[in-house]
């Protein structure tokens, strides 16, 4: 990022509000989802890595929101999204209720591997989805907390029962592991793919695991990845399709994903940017929230009385001032 980009830190410090928002079912172990808003001359943007990132990480979510607010976005393509519908690792009796709120979807992402959960659990929650959805297709996402033998395991005794998968998203922690799994659901002619996430969006060589050959899809998120020009040099340089995925945004956060997903070529897969319906309270009086499958592109405004009701406490506030001061000085001039 050029040091013309970046605008002064008094301007950001100008504009900035921190919310907390309350998500409907927990996720990835939070209740509540923590961001900083604020406003550049293309309108609101969020700056929201996960609390236990470290700084440097942090910093390239930073260059996204930036880029969102301040910076030139790429032509679009499409002003519709598909999105699947987001199924945290709930008991199968909350299956239909979480479900029902994404409205109409042709694709469900299932969480799995959730921590203090068994393997029977996900089966339950797997099978709940498929007599309740019987079209949709699934996708199964462990975060990489699966070995490949498990992996391989759990896949072949869905397959064993007629369950078919579009793909595994992250299934393992390595490259070289999806590789190795990758290779051995080819051998023995299971029909999945494998999609990477953390392998692109925390690794130093985001083209690693297209070089490796270790994955067949890419998910790409706009503020992990530097923003959505960067995202894009991802995904053509890469060779592979890719799906735009979210980092359970506000509706903020969610118009940078559809900004991404709108500058593709190409969208093959169905996007996980419908997961406004995860949250029960946003900043805004129009969410980007899935109708009949899809989201719209398009910016974001802003609601004061949203941003007071979701105001964040005043030591969070500070933490959150003081994380973005360590942060923007990292970011490179």
């Amino acid at each position: 990022m050029s040091h013309s980009t970046i605008p002064p830190l008094a301007d950001l410090l100008a504009t900035a509000r921190v919310v907390s928002l309350p998500l409907r079912t927990k996720f990835r172990g939070l209740n509540d989802r923590e961001m900083l808003l604020f406003r550049g001359p293309n309108g609101w943007t969020e700056w929201s890595p996960f609390i236990e990132y470290e700084d440097e990480e942090s910093a390239t979510w930073l260059k996204a929101a930036i880029h969102f607010s301040h910076g030139q976005m790429p032509a679009l393509n499409r002003n519709l999204i598909a999105v699947n519908a987001t199924l945290p690792a709930v008991a199968p009796d909350q299956v239909a209720k979480v479900l029902g709120r994404f409205g109409t979807f042709n694709t469900v992402k299932i969480k799995v591997a959730e921590g203090g959960q068994k393997l029977s659990d996900d089966v339950d929650r797997i099978m709940a989805v498929r007599a309740a959805y019987p079209d949709a297709k699934l996708r199964l996402d462990a975060n990489g907390k699966w070995t490949v033998d498990l992996a391989l395991s759990f896949t072949k005794a869905l397959f064993k029962q007629g369950i078919q998968l579009e793909y595994l998203e992250q299934p393992v922690a390595t490259i070289g592991e999806m590789a190795e799994l990758r290779v051995k659901l080819l051998t023995e002619r299971i029909p999945v793919k494998i999609a990477a996430d953390e392998s692109v969006r925390k690794v130093s060589d985001p083209f690693a695991v297209a070089h490796a050959q270790a994955a067949d899809i890419l998910v790409l998120k706009a503020a992990p990845l530097g923003g959505v020009s960067h995202a894009l040099e991802i995904a053509r340089g890469s060779g592979l399709p890719v799906v735009i995925s979210s980092a359970l945004d506000s509706s903020v956060g969610l118009s940078m994903g559809a900004h991404l997903a709108a500058a593709l070529p190409e969208l093959q897969f169905d996007c996980g940017l419908g997961t406004a319906a995860l949250l029960a309270g946003d900043v805004t009086r129009e969410p980007i929230a899935p109708v009949d499958g899809f989201i719209e592109v398009r910016r974001v405004e802003v609601d004061e009385e949203k941003l007071q009701t979701f105001n964040a406490e005043e030591h969070r506030y500070d933490w959150w001032l003081e994380r973005l001061e360590r942060t923007y000085k990292l970011l490179e001039f």
